[in-house]
């Protein structure tokens, strides 16, 4: 007998999308454990290490996607794109439900998606193959600096993939006039807010 596709899942929730093109839209979460890319200022450290979470089976999860009434299942970690995403994505679409993923593209490209949103990240290099496959390229923004390196990843896109700059949280009130400016400039640009964050939801 073949044994059942579990993932290491942190957590799984109800929420609105707060980030990019989606901003606004009822979503199911699951956040998968494992990271290896280790940005400093990354607000769920405590999904990165594989083993401090339960492995959960497919069929549960996509139980859990189909009984929450929602539509809209995003896949996020940690970094998700460190498993083999395609026995989840396969399931949750036989279930007749839209997949998301957020990746960094440091890991290769598993899954069947709906949306792919690629944000790469300096810590960990983003695999070729993901640019092809963005449908949103978002960049969280620390510094001036994140502004030019995120033109470099800009121009490796297929032609009409949305572009967003987040400022990053703790930060936000730093670089939030830079990044308004870029995208007054540019307008090819658009600015993503954590708005999850700023009304209370996970």
């Amino acid at each position: 007998m073949t044994k059942p596709a579990t993932y290491p899942v942190m957590e799984r929730f109800p929420t609105l999308q707060g980030e990019g093109a989606w901003t606004g839209h009822a979503a199911w979460f699951i956040r998968l454990g494992g990271c290896d890319v280790g940005c400093a200022w990354c607000d769920v450290k405590e999904s990165w290490p594989v083993e401090a979470h339960p492995q959960v089976e497919v069929e549960t999860l996509v139980k859990e996607a189909v009984d929450s009434g929602l539509s809209l299942v995003v896949v996020t970690g940690g970094e998700p794109c460190m498993h083999n995403l395609d026995a989840l994505t396969q399931r949750l679409q036989a279930a007749g439900l839209a997949t998301h993923v957020e990746t960094s593209g440091a890991h290769p490209l598993s899954g069947s998606w709906d949306w792919v949103t690629l944000s790469p990240k300096k810590f960990k290099e983003c695999r070729p193959e993901w640019y092809a496959e963005a449908d949103e390229l978002k960049v969280v923004v620390v510094n001036k600096h994140d502004l030019s390196w995120a033109e470099g990843h800009a121009e490796k896109l297929t032609p009409g993939t949305a572009k967003f700059l987040q400022p990053e949280w703790d930060r936000r009130e730093e670089v939030m006039s830079m990044v308004i400016d870029k995208v007054q400039q540019d307008p090819e640009w658009r600015l993503s807010l954590q708005t999850h964050k700023f009304i209370g939801l996970p």
